[in-house]
């Protein structure tokens, strides 16, 4: 298990970047603690990749270094990293049985056959794969190749760290939920450090003690799924998370006041008057639509049943607003009025979250 540390860290694909918009991953500094699991969270093409293949040692970056428990390892190659890696697609020996696919990498390492045995039939059992250990691989689907791709990147438990990069593609819906359970059991377990890659929010905050989230090349955000729920530090956190994710609105800010299109918002705390583009966001889950009163108004465009509640539709004047609504609750048809929680308002300035002024800068000397 391993500390790990980014240092300065940049990658370029160009050979000569001019300025940030030729960096694939943007400057970054980071420490990921020894033992703790992590999800790397973005759309495609934001970086994501590009940072778990230099944690690998598959790349070595434009800039900075990277850090084992310390030991600074940049220039080192994959295999002196002791880590264990999991791709997209599967990677198996067909001529081999999923037993000896599973059992590779520890008799590659001179493991006690006890050892061996005791690990993968507690690894098959894992993946679901107990009563197929002696099959070969090359007659296996493409999602059960998948899960012996994964079972083989866990079945060692001296790794510094296990990768995983969008493991669960292949693999049907109801076995990603078993296997994202399995994976946090064995975390609990073994306590390996590790670093999951996905696009999917989903398997982000049911895995990982914490999500980095990325935005074209840059991390936005490092926090637990509770953090990022309630206080997105940049506004693509609060749009990319959540289903729906959470409003903006363009607004003028003056102490504890909002003021957008005419209509005066409490905002639960003071924010001063901050310049720039100022912005206010607030889930769905803060916000109640009704029939009169104050309240921003709007035309309801549809309503969306969703089984444990409503999905609300609004426009104000072009601008989609959603709220939700208790399963049995009724929906007053056509026009209304959104009212917003203070509690559960965040302001934004050029995207990035304002902590109001009577709490406690974060790290980043941002909202904590």
């Amino acid at each position: 298990m391993a500390k790990i540390t980014l240092s300065n860290l940049a990658h370029s694909y160009l050979p000569d970047p001019q300025g940030p918009e030729d960096y694939a991953l943007k400057e970054l500094d980071h420490v990921w603690e020894d033992g703790r699991a992590y999800a790397l969270l973005g759309p495609s093409g934001c970086g994501k990749t590009t940072l778990l293949n230099i944690i690998s040692g598959l790349l070595t970056p434009s800039q900075g270094r990277i850090l084992f428990n310390d030991e600074d390892v940049t220039d080192k190659a994959t295999a002196t990293r002791n880590i264990a890696q999991v791709f997209q697609f599967p990677v198996v020996y067909d001529t081999m049985s999923v037993r000896d696919n599973l059992a590779f990498p520890l008799r590659n390492r001179g493991a006690a056959a006890s050892h061996v045995r005791e690990r993968v039939s507690a690894i098959a059992k894992m993946i679901g794969m107990e009563h197929d250990l002696d099959r070969r691989a090359s007659g296996l689907t493409a999602d059960s190749k998948q899960k012996i791709s994964l079972g083989r990147g866990m079945v060692r438990g001296d790794v510094n760290a296990i990768l995983f990069d969008e493991p669960l593609t292949v693999i049907d819906p109801h076995m990603k939920w078993e296997l994202r359970t399995q994976l946090k059991s064995l975390h609990r377990e073994f306590g390996h450090t590790m670093i999951y890659v996905t696009h999917d929010q989903t398997e982000a905050l049911t895995f990982a003690d914490e999500v980095v989230v990325m935005h074209e090349g840059r991390v936005v955000q490092m926090g637990t799924p509770e953090e990022l729920f309630e206080r997105p530090a940049h506004t693509f956190v609060g749009y990319f998370i959540g289903s729906p994710g959470m409003n903006f609105l363009d607004a003028h800010v003056k102490g504890a006041k909002a003021s957008v299109d005419g209509t005066e918002i409490d905002l639960g705390a003071d924010y001063g008057e901050p310049a720039g583009r100022v912005r206010i966001g607030v889930r769905p889950e803060f916000v109640t639509y009704h029939a009169g009163g104050s309240g921003l108004p709007v035309h309801l465009r549809r309503v969306e049943d969703v089984g444990r509640h409503k999905v609300l539709r609004t426009d104000f004047f072009g601008n989609e607003l959603n709220a939700l609504a208790p399963e049995g609750a009724e929906v007053p048809a056509d026009s209304g009025r959104l009212s917003f929680d203070p509690r559960g308002i965040n302001v934004y300035v050029d995207d990035w979250r304002l902590a109001p002024r009577d709490a406690a800068p974060g790290p980043s000397g941002r909202a904590a």
